[in-house]
This record gives C-alpha cells, sequence and structure tokens, in this order.
C-alpha cells in the first residue's frame, strides 16, 4: 500500500502533544512495515531525522498551514491534489484534520473535543474553524482514532458518529520515564530546588490545564508545610495574562519554580526525582504526563473530570479541579502520610504497564490496514 501522512507537527525546534503522537506512532509502523511506501506531507522544510526508513518519501506542500485560512487550503487543495499525484490508498492524519474533498479513504485520529466544551478557552478565529469542520472531519472519516474511552461517547454524543466507526487506542509514555535512584533524585533535586522534594505540574500552559487553581491550592499548602515546593514544567505564566494566574506573594513565588520548555531527557529527571505528580485539568482527552509519572512510581493527584480516571485507575487521590480548598486538602494529606505515597507509588508502577506506544502504533496499524485495503491500487 502507498500510505499517506499528515506529519505537519515534526517540528525539530519544537516538538509538542501532536508532533510527539506522531513520532511515536509513525516512527513504529514505518520501521515495522518495510513492505509499504510511506509518504510523509510536510507543510515547510522538514528535519532528515524524521525520515525514519528508506520506504518513506518526504513531500512539502505549500503553504505553512498554522492559520485557519491556511488550513483549509493546505488540506483541501495541497492534500487533496498530493493524495492523487502520489496515488495514495489510505491518508492517516494524527491531528485529526481531514481533506473533505478528496475521495481517498481517511483515517482521523480526535484527540478531544475541548472546544466544543470550553469556547472560552479558544481564540475566536481558531475556535470557528475547529465548530464549523471537526463535525465534517468525523462523518467525512471512514474511521475514527481516539485515545481515551472517554473521548469516543464523546465524539459519539456531540457529533451522532457511530460507534462502531471509532477505536480507542490508549497513548504511551517514552520507555526513558523510570524510578530513579535515591541518590540521583538528591543530585536533581539540589540542583533545581535547594534539594528540597517538590511536586510537579507537566503540560503546555494552557487555560483548560488549570494552572491558576494549582498555584492558589499550593499556596494554602504552602501555609501548612514548609518542605515540598511546586514545579511547573512549562513556559513561565508570570508574564503570560492569558493564563489567568493568581498573584502571589514574593515569598511564595520562591516556592513555584518554572523550568521552561525541557528536552525529554531532562523531563524524565525532573519526573523522576519528583515527590508526586499534581495534575487537575478540567478538561482533557488523555493525558500523557499521567502515564509519565506511573512509570516513574510517582504517587499522584489527579483531577476527577473527563478521561483522568480512566487513565490513572487506581494509582492517583481523585479532586474536583475547580475546588481549590480540596485539591489543597490532597497535596496536605498526601505529603503527610507515608503509607499512602507508598500505595500509590506501588499502582503507579503496575498499572504503567498497561500503556504502550507499541500497543498504540499496533492498534493503528490494524484500523489503517483495513481501512485502506479495499482502495489498494486503484487510480483516485
Amino acid at each position: 500500500m502507498r500510505i499517506g501522512i499528515n506529519t505537519r507537527f515534526l517540528l525539530s525546534s519544537k516538538m509538542e502533544g501532536f508532533g510527539w503522537y506522531t513520532y511515536e506512532v509513525v516512527k513504529r509502523m514505518v520501521e515495522a512495515h518495510p513492505e509499504h511506501e510511506f509518504v510523509f506531507f510536510f507543510d515547510r522544510p522538514f528535519d532528515p531525522k524524521f525520515i525514519f526508513a528508506k520506504n518513506v518519501t518526504p513531500v512539502v506542500l505549500f503553504p505553512p498551514a498554522r492559520h485557519p485560512i491556511l488550513f483549509v487550503w493546505w488540506f483541501e487543495y495541497s492534500i487533496k491534489r498530493a493524495l492523487k499525484k502520489y496515488r495514495i490508498d489510505v491518508f492517516y492524519s494524527p491531528d485529526g484534520y481531514l481533506s473533505l474533498r478528496s475521495p481517498v479513504p481517511q483515517l482521523g485520529v480526535i484527540h478531544d473535543l475541548n472546544f466544543e466544551h470550553h469556547p472560552e478557552d479558544i481564540p475566536a478565529s481558531p475556535l470557528r474553524y475547529l465548530r464549523k469542520y471537526f463535525p465534517k472531519f468525523a462523518k467525512k472519516a471512514a474511521h475514527i482514532l481516539t485515545v481515551s474511552e472517554y473521548s469516543k461517547q464523546d465524539i459519539v454524543q456531540s457529533y451522532g458518529i457511530s460507534p462502531s466507526k471509532i477505536t480507542v487506542a490508549w497513548n504511551g509514555a517514552s520507555e526513558s520515564f523510570l524510578p530513579l535512584e535515591a541518590e540521583e533524585i538528591q543530585t536533581v533535586r539540589i540542583e533545581k530546588t535547594s534539594g528540597r522534594p517538590y511536586f510537579i505540574f507537566v503540560g503546555a500552559i494552557h487555560p483548560r490545564k488549570n494552572v491558576g487553581r494549582l498555584i492558589e491550592a499550593f499556596g494554602k499548602f504552602a501555609q501548612v508545610n514548609p518542605d515540598i515546593d511546586l514545579l511547573i514544567v512549562g513556559e513561565s505564566l508570570w508574564a503570560n495574562k492569558a493564563s489567568s494566574i493568581p498573584e502571589v506573594s514574593e515569598e511564595l513565588k520562591k516556592r513555584i519554580l518554572f523550568s521552561g520548555h525541557v528536552s525529554l531527557a531532562e523531563l524524565n529527571k525532573l519526573m523522576g526525582a519528583a515527590f508526586a505528580l499534581t495534575y487537575i485539568p478540567y478538561f482533557e482527552g488523555f493525558g500523557i504526563p499521567l502515564v509519565e509519572a506511573m512509570r516513574c512510581g510517582l504517587p499522584i493527584i489527579a483531577g476527577n473530570l473527563t478521561c483522568l480516571p480512566e487513565v490513572a485507575g487506581e494509582a492517583a487521590i481523585y479532586v474536583n479541579p475547580f475546588d481549590i480548598e480540596e485539591v489543597s486538602k490532597a497535596m496536605i494529606y498526601l505529603a503527610s502520610d507515608e503509607q499512602k505515597q507508598a500505595e500509590l507509588a506501588q499502582k503507579s508502577l503496575k498499572r504503567a504497564a498497561l500503556f504502550s506506544w507499541n500497543h498504540t502504533a499496533e492498534a493503528t496499524w490494524n484500523v489503517l490496514t483495513e481501512t485502506g485495503k479495499l482502495n489498494h491500487g486503484k487510480t483516485i
């Protein structure tokens, strides 16, 4: 088969959510199936490291698609023409955007529908595009992949899609996330927090990640516990007005630390050396930091909404993400109960075994080949 893939988020300078998902799944499929041909469609010059094997043909299509008007151009004209030119049997889009005008069978990954439930979190122009086109993409897709049972039911109910058209394939996490030895934990803590243990949050700074309320909860916790800090792995928030970050005292700022964007190797260390993960988004399609934390054997405090209980299972203490007092009390409780810490750490390591990018890639490949086989060899 000739498989076309939307690889526009494989960006060497800034790999984030869609980019890492694409990388982890597509690399495995390409390397496992040398008998098939893959055509990668980029929207800008690409890094050769993303051409994973000899069975990959890279193609750059104009224009760089990072604005709603350019989304339409890239998917409805550039992709449509390219699918025909390269005689593609099936098109796979890890970010869910499809070409409505192409007759080629298409498989889209719809990670979540946050924009349908929390439109206030999205700028006006992208919001209009997402709400107009994603219902069409869901109907256009020959099949849909999603990352949690929660997201599957949300797509079914929001867009009237048959459950039989949607396959759930949980995300994985890098195998480089592992528990650290006590000596290495102390080394990381000395470097980052002057040797103090810390709660960690990992994620893009976006309103739905709920970092503002996390900081308020930590402020209450800090009044009771002087020994544990908070480390936020993401962009610094003090200058980010859009994030609704509360004003805090200069003294508290000394205990709320920002790492900025870090490499995967650095994140492995920061996660492995943490006291616990605090992850309380009010909307999430999956939540990969939960799996990263579980692989490191961390106790977890998680929000009780959307998919988070599905992912973390018994490895977390759950809280209402809108209730600052409840979040703070959970932090105080966990910090004071060594037995609960040990119990959750053990459950984290056990549950982590359920999540693997190999499983995600295999499930994706099975759906992809089923979607494309009826079209194989036809001229589009």
